[in-house]
This record gives C-alpha cells, sequence and structure tokens, in this order.
C-alpha cells in the first residue's frame, strides 16, 4: 500500500507542473493585456514561464533602442518607463562588451522607418505596422539595401550602417547613430552636411567627424579599395551624393508587408510557420549547442485568434531551468501560436509590466542592460 501512494503523489505532482494555461489563467491587466505565469517540467526540473496575451485592436507595440539611439545599452524596465509603456520584453540580439559600440544591434533594426542596422545571415525579424484601428505583425527572414549613390550614378558596396568601421569596411553612420562617427584616424570619411546633398569635406586620417543632424557621413576604412577612395579624393566622384537603406522581406509573399513595416527587429530563429514547427536554426547559421541546450528564452507569437503573445522563459536557476528551442516551439503551438520566433535570451530575457519586472532575469546582478525592447501602449482611443 505504501508504494502505492509514493507512486500515486509522484504522478500528480508530474501532472501539476505540465499543466497547460487555460482562458481562465489569464489575468486582465489593461483591455486588451491579459497576463498569466506558469510553472511546466518536473519537480527536479521546473520552468518558470511568464505570457502576456495581447489584443491588437487595443494596444500598440514599438521597438524602441536603449538611449533612443543606434548604440547604446540600457534596462528593458527603464525604457518601457521612459516611454510610458504599460508592457515590455527585451527583443534583438546585440553587441555585449564594454566597448562605446555596445548595443550595436546584431541584425536589422528598424525604428520609425529608418534602418538602423543591417540584417545578418537573411535572420528571421519581427516587422511592426501601428494602422488607424488596429496593429499588425508579421514574422519573415529579412536582408537589407545600403546604397551609396553619386551624381554620375555609380553605386558603392556599403558594409554596414552605424557600427563600429573595420579596415575593410565602408560604414553608412547617420544622425541615429552618435554625435560622431567614433572611428580611428586609419581612414577617410565623407562628410554631407545634408542627405541628398550638393556639398561634402573629405577627411583623411582624421576620426570621429561629427555627423551632421540632417546629413550623414561615409567613411572608409584604409585597407577599402583605395581606387574608389581615390577618385573622391580627387574630387571626380560625391559633388552630389544620396543615401538610403531599406529592410524587405527574402520571402516573396511577405513583401509587401515588410515594405510598408514602421518597426522591424532580429532574432534567430524562426520557430513556428503556418501553424507547424519550422526552426530554421541552421539556414540562418545559428550554433547546435544555442539551440539545444536549455536557457532562458523570450519570444513572440501570433495565435490563432488574431492576439499577440510575448512569452518569458526563466532559467539557469534550481527554480527554473529554461528551454531548448523545440520545447519552446512545442509550448508555443500548444498555446495556438501560428507563426513564432525567438529573440535573445540568456540573460537579458525580461518581462516588464505594470511598473515592475515580471521575471526572474538569470544574471548574478539582475536586470541585464540590453539593446532594444518591445514596448506594448494602449491605443489612443477615438
Amino acid at each position: 500500500m505504501k508504494k502505492i501512494f509514493v507512486f500515486i503523489s509522484v504522478h500528480l505532482w508530474t501532472i501539476f507542473l505540465f499543466v497547460s494555461v487555460s482562458a481562465q489563467d489569464f489575468k486582465m491587466i489593461q483591455d486588451g493585456i491579459e497576463y498569466a505565469e506558469m510553472i511546466r517540467g518536473t519537480k527536479d526540473a521546473p520552468i518558470r514561464v511568464n505570457l502576456l496575451r495581447l489584443d491588437l485592436t487595443k494596444v500598440r507595440l514599438d521597438v524602441v533602442h536603449a538611449t533612443d539611439s543606434a548604440i547604446g545599452v540600457e534596462k528593458t524596465s527603464s525604457i518601457a518607463t521612459r516611454h510610458g509603456a504599460i508592457a515590455a520584453i527585451n527583443a534583438g540580439f546585440f553587441r555585449l562588451d564594454s566597448s562605446i559600440f555596445a548595443g550595436d544591434a546584431a541584425g536589422v533594426l528598424q525604428i520609425d522607418g529608418k534602418v538602423l542596422s543591417e540584417s545578418q545571415n537573411d535572420r528571421i525579424a519581427i516587422g511592426i505596422i501601428n494602422g488607424k484601428d488596429k496593429t499588425e505583425v508579421d514574422f519573415a527572414h529579412v536582408e537589407t539595401d545600403i546604397w551609396f549613390i553619386t551624381f554620375t550614378d555609380r553605386y558603392f558596396d556599403i558594409s554596414g550602417i552605424n557600427r563600429e568601421r573595420k579596415e575593410e569596411d565602408a560604414i553608412l553612420y547617420t544622425p541615429e547613430f552618435h554625435r560622431t562617427t567614433l572611428t580611428n584616424t586609419d581612414g577617410t570619411e565623407l562628410v554631407y552636411e545634408c542627405a541628398p546633398c550638393r556639398k561634402k569635406t573629405i577627411y583623411e586620417n582624421k576620426g570621429s567627424n561629427v555627423i551632421a543632424p540632417n546629413g550623414f557621413v561615409v567613411s572608409f576604412g584604409k585597407d577599402y579599395d583605395k581606387g574608389i577612395v581615390g577618385l573622391f579624393k580627387k574630387q571626380h566622384l560625391g559633388a552630389w551624393a544620396s543615401v538610403g537603406a531599406a529592410a524587405h522581406s527574402i520571402e516573396k509573399e511577405k513583401q509587401m508587408f515588410f515594405s510598408k513595416a514602421e518597426d522591424i527587429t532580429n532574432g534567430v530563429p524562426q520557430l513556428i510557420k503556418n501553424g507547424k514547427i519550422e526552426i530554421t536554426w541552421e539556414q540562418e547559421k545559428a550554433a547546435k549547442a544555442f539551440v539545444e541546450n536549455k536557457h532562458p528564452r523570450t519570444a513572440v507569437a501570433k495565435l490563432k485568434d488574431g492576439k499577440f503573445l510575448m512569452v518569458t522563459v526563466d532559467g539557469r536557476s534550481l527554480k527554473s531551468v529554461g528551454m531548448n528551442l523545440q520545447e519552446l516551439a512545442e509550448f508555443l503551438l500548444e498555446l495556438g501560436a501560428v507563426e513564432a520566433m525567438n529573440l535573445d535570451g540568456g540573460g537579458s530575457t525580461t518581462m516588464f509590466l505594470d511598473g515592475k519586472v515580471v521575471n526572474k532575469p538569470s544574471d548574478k546582478e539582475g536586470e541585464r542592460r540590453v539593446s532594444d525592447a518591445i514596448l506594448v501602449t494602449l491605443r489612443r482611443k477615438r
């Protein structure tokens, strides 16, 4: 009899930990914003999950970068508080170090229609359109185009936008980056005070030149094509020049949406497509260990009923071990996801709600400073 009792107790405990979230588990925070928290896993390996379910006819979504620029880091809670958001999660991957370039997006980033960072490896991204009556979101593998055109209609290969310039690079710097280009002296910079513009100033072996509020700078590293740089030095090119950048989906059926998207931020990898698990980690050149090991996770999904889901999974502790990406995809599918993607996780995983962080970030220092966040605000009533 004693053995039977022990077996039943363990069985009931396991069922409890694997319980699914039902409609009754969500608590209404504001009209259009529902919140739930739950425990999954087993007694020895619990998984703590926080969920936000959003009605996109009642709320709007915005991607906001730390310090409202193209580089820099800031806590998700701080970004949300500054912008008056009711809820937020951390978003894209980014450069995490102690340099002045910390916070540079490690993939596509577009805010208010302006591309601030180029794509990498055609990775998955979320696009957001805030319409008059509702917000629309979609997911696609995205690439970016960056162009620099002179009056002679010559195009030049631009390596990237608003990031550290390497020796072989040509980097476009816009006013959203910083007051200056933050470059060293081993290069040549074309400084335009308007865009498009008929006048440029050439600085050779002089870095960190000022970026005009309405202008741009094209910065060539010392090992960039010396023939092209020489033409600019001789004033043969660039009496009139224009620059631009655009992000677009590599899936034809998504191209129209992403051409209209206001905000776009990066992730790795896609998790669900057309209601089926499709984890494109190899296509996106993610590491196998990143996919298979359990970590804290942040993810977003479109649900069957048209609502939008934000999810954080705590990890790296005895109270929550985290998930691998197969487990995360299966969990999202269980919740009704038809499209889903993985955002930056690990120590970055943060959910902010109603004035406080509601999950348990894994860094021993607490909430991590991140690059950008997806903010939730109430839609203004008409």
